[in-house]
């Protein structure tokens, strides 16, 4: 099988597994320990969840606090249910912000969703000409999940600051992929992402931000914001896939930039979907006129890509990112998302394209 859907989740890396079994120790070992527990295993396994913390934090800017959550969509729905203020976001945003307007409009606050042009990056000047001083917050994607687009971070931090609004940054798709640089206020990874375990993300932290809304209490064993015991064995999984990707950067952009080229060529016929330029190299989300996609899938069943976004694949709906650049629902029924990334070669792609290509065609495409 040749897979080829990062942006749903990546391959986990030899050295998280490595860290991680450590961690689930069994009767015999000491490392089963719970790191809240005052003991020398509880002292041990503590310290085991500092070091991951650290590690996942290098990735971030400095000078800012690492919770960790049991994801991205759970520090998301922290930042946006606890933040005072009225919210604004953006058409293409995942769903763990869009579905948040329901709630934090029951709070008695405003949630618009502005819409994005067709290039699929944000619309600074429409946010400009939108955000109040009751605005409370701003959430924006570093890298789009489903076209790969690239945001323009600095110019909508710069807005949000001028009204006193603070920043959500959705760095999923762009933690360990590309620096993560941006003076937000929050920002919100997720350690599957980036070659690390399920079950685990953070949030961070500015260190003028005030703490998010807990979500889960009962022991506030998380920096007091968030409860339930810790898993050494995630933490440290995420940590250490987070010093892998730190370590590794520009030698992955750079093979993700070869992989690019070679994937562009070879689907030369295909419009592009998403700016052609702004863009994370390892997203290729294409299109092709009248293609049956569903088709396309079972007869290519060895590959493994998407129709959408895994948030929303089977739901037989259009995908609303494509939607909001504006395409019709034609249009977007007949796109295909290829991801790749650290472990893809370039064999892969070639022969996963040549593979695709040729089902395109028997559909007298």
């Amino acid at each position: 099988m040749i897979y080829l859907d990062y942006q749903a989740t990546t391959p986990l890396c030899p050295e998280a597994r490595e860290a991680m079994l450590r961690w689930l120790g069994g009767p015999e070992s000491d490392t089963f320990g719970n790191p809240h527990s005052p003991h020398r295993m509880g002292r041990m396994a503590a310290a085991a969840v500092e070091t991951a913390r650290e590690r996942v934090g290098a990735l971030l800017p400095g000078g800012g606090k690492v919770v960790f959550t049991s994801g991205a969509t759970e520090a998301i729905n922290m930042v946006l249910q606890g933040t005072p203020g009225d919210v604004v976001t953006f058409a293409t945003e995942h769903a763990a912000v869009l579905d948040c307007q329901r709630v934090v409009e029951a709070q008695g606050r405003r949630f618009t969703v502005l819409p994005v042009p067709p290039d699929g990056r944000v619309d600074v000047e429409a946010l400009a000409g939108l955000v109040t001083s009751s605005t409370g917050l701003v959430a924006v994607m570093a890298v789009n999940n489903e076209i790969g687009v690239r945001n323009p971070l600095a110019p909508v931090v710069e807005i949000a600051r001028r009204v006193g609004a603070r920043v959500l940054v959705d760095a999923v798709q762009a933690y360990g992929r590309v620096p993560v640089e941006v003076a937000a206020d929050y920002i919100a990874i997720s350690a599957h992402k980036c070659h690390g375990p399920k079950g685990i993300g953070a949030l961070w932290i500015g260190p003028d931000a005030r703490a998010p809304l807990s979500l889960m209490h009962g022991g506030g064993q998380e920096a007091s914001m968030r409860s339930g015991t810790l898993s050494p064995a995630l933490c440290a999984g995420f940590g250490a896939a987070a010093q892998v990707a730190l370590e590794g950067l520009s030698e992955q952009m750079f093979h993700v930039e070869h992989l690019w080229s070679i994937a562009r060529t070879a689907f030369a016929g295909w419009d592009l979907n998403g700016s052609a330029m702004d863009r994370w190299h390892g997203n290729l989300n294409i299109r092709r006129e009248g293609l049956d996609v569903a088709r396309l899938m079972s007869d290519c069943r060895t590959i493994m890509f998407s129709a959408g976004s895994a948030c929303a694949s089977g739901s037989g709906r259009p995908s609303h990112v494509l939607k909001a650049i504006g395409l019709t629902d034609a249009q977007a029924k007949s796109s295909i998302r290829l991801g790749f990334g650290r472990y893809t070669t370039a064999e892969e792609i070639t022969d996963a394209a040549a593979m695709i290509n040729a089902a395109a065609e028997e559909q007298g495409l």
